[in-house]
């Protein structure tokens, strides 16, 4: 079918292209010129039936101006269709190989086939092993989790890639039985034994402490407690820490300086803590109090303003906050209550769920035939697209 596309075909496609592109520029520019540059992540998961192919998922990340993506896998598919361009990779390794993993010849072999080969390519540079492994209820799991990150380190170090990617698992919240005030932050007593291990991995390799944060499930749980605009990123009187006298207008960098008073209560203070999930769904069941489109829009729209001020948290002023919005998409084949199925940016077609400035483009289906004639008028025609931007 791709074969039949003549020149004119080709030219035609790049320009009805061009021309929504440059429509979508018009009508949202004013939010869009707010939020271009934004520094932040995407977590691009893909438990669904109906999503884009990453061939044009691309195309779409590009039009955000969103160069930081973080998978659950290592789908050669995605890793593929983004060769070639300045996105940036965490790739993950399921909970469920974390025991064959945790052999040095398994992980060597699991790097050499999945990592090693896009490396030239695709920007990979970070490996997360397992993912909320702690807050789980299987206790040999929890004894894996360990020698399989050092046994990936060590395939990425035999490898010759341990200065382009760092190795590191992600964390539920729910490792902490404190959190308020953050500076009382400190990590669940019987998970002390697995997490100091980790803490002293992260010193040794220097990779981050990484955090799945969300303030709704807190609002959600206590709605009569915490004020939704003190989790919402919305003006309020917010908080004082009575240890610190530091202010905190809002629950994320609460719940983020609290990790670092729990890493530092086990005696670290050289690890970097960052936030690999937040997000706030759009929709919700009965009981899941706050899960509204308008509240999303605001957590997140909110989110990504203060990312872009490169700030820190009260406690860590000078370390930007790290973050990787949950999620590109909704998806459908998620299981748990109907706020899973809903925490996306975007629905599969490539509309926005709500407007937070970013507006971006998925292109129809025939790009990918095209892309071949096509994107080469596409790419010379963008460029006073750019130098527009630039100067808006």
């Amino acid at each position: 079918m791709c074969r039949g596309r003549n020149f004119t075909e080709s030219w035609h496609i790049a320009m009805a292209t061009l021309c929504r592109v440059l429509l979508l520029l018009l009508i949202f520019s004013d939010s869009f010129v707010s939020i271009r540059g934004v520094g932040v992540g995407i977590n691009y998961g893909q438990i669904a039936n109906n999503l884009p192919a990453p061939s044009r998922v691309a195309f779409l990340l590009s039009s955000l101006n969103i160069s930081r993506v973080k998978l659950y896998d290592a789908d050669p598919t995605v890793l593929s269709a983004f060769a070639n361009t300045d996105v940036e990779f965490v790739i993950g390794l399921g909970n469920e190989y974390l025991q064959k993993i945790s052999d040095q010849a398994q992980a060597q072999a699991w790097v050499e086939q999945h990592v090693k080969p896009y490396t030239s390519q695709t920007k990979i540079r970070c490996i997360t092993v397992g993912n909320e492994v702690l807050t789980g209820n299987n206790t040999q799991l929890m004894s894996y989790l360990l020698p399989a990150m050092q046994s990936v380190n060590a395939a990425v170090t035999n490898l010759g890639l341990s200065k382009e990617i760092y190795v590191t698992t992600a964390h539920s919240f729910a490792i902490l039985s404190s959190s308020f005030p953050p500076s009382a932050g400190a990590f669940r007593q019987d998970l002390a034994e697995y997490i100091q291990s980790i803490l002293n991995f992260h010193t040794q390799t220097h990779s981050p402490f990484l955090i799945n944060a969300y303030p709704f499930f807190a609002y959600k749980d206590s709605p009569d407690e915490i004020s939704l605009s003190y989790a919402l990123f919305q003006p309020s009187q917010g908080m004082v820490d009575s240890n610190t006298n530091l202010h905190y207008d809002n629950m994320l960098y609460a719940q983020i300086d609290a990790v670092y008073a729990a890493i530092k209560a086990m005696g670290h203070t050289d690890i970097q803590v960052k936030v690999s999930e937040t997000g706030w769904p759009s929709k919700g069941d009965a009981d899941e109090v706050g899960a509204t489109p308008e509240n999303a829009r605001l957590y997140n729209g909110n989110l990504l303003k203060r990312v872009q001020q490169d700030q820190g948290t009260p406690g860590k002023p000078s370390v930007p906050v790290d973050i990787y919005v949950f999620a590109l998409f909704n998806e459908d084949l998620k299981p748990g209550p109907v706020s899973e199925r809903n925490y996306g940016l975007f629905y599969p077609d490539g509309t926005p769920v709500y407007n937070v400035g970013l507006q971006g483009y998925l292109p129809r289906m025939e790009y990918s035939c095209s892309k071949r004639n096509g994107m080469r008028f596409l790419n010379l025609l963008l460029v006073p697209v750019a130098l527009f931007l630039r100067f808006l």
